[in-house]
């Protein structure tokens, strides 16, 4: 726990028991107690919060949308991409003779 070993856990709650006295020590382990409790609790909100938040927008037919919607686009590019490429192609293919500069 924490890389600290057992004796090293004694030698803390020894100190502890000399700081605050044998009568304060439960009162301030109970303390403790409760703040893990309401900070586990704080953190089980905030994940079913986030989780809440995640299952609402895989739900959402938008998603959906958008996704088609980039679906379309990439096809399209890779349509008009592939024509260009082969009219650059056959218009090079179509050379013949010397080719000269121009400017």
């Amino acid at each position: 726990m924490f890389g600290i070993g057992g004796g090293e856990i004694v030698f803390i709650l020894l100190v502890v028991l000399m700081l605050f006295g044998s009568d304060k020590v439960p009162e301030i382990a109970r303390t403790l107690g409760k703040l893990m409790a309401q900070l586990k609790n704080a953190t089980n909100d905030i994940k079913s919060e986030i989780q809440k938040g995640v299952d609402g927008v895989t739900e959402d037919s938008s998603f959906s949308d958008i996704s088609s919607e980039i679906t379309k686009a990439k096809e399209n590019f890779i349509g008009n991409s592939t024509s260009t490429l082969t009219k650059i192609k056959k218009d090079i293919e179509e050379v013949t003779g010397p080719i000269k500069r121009q400017l």
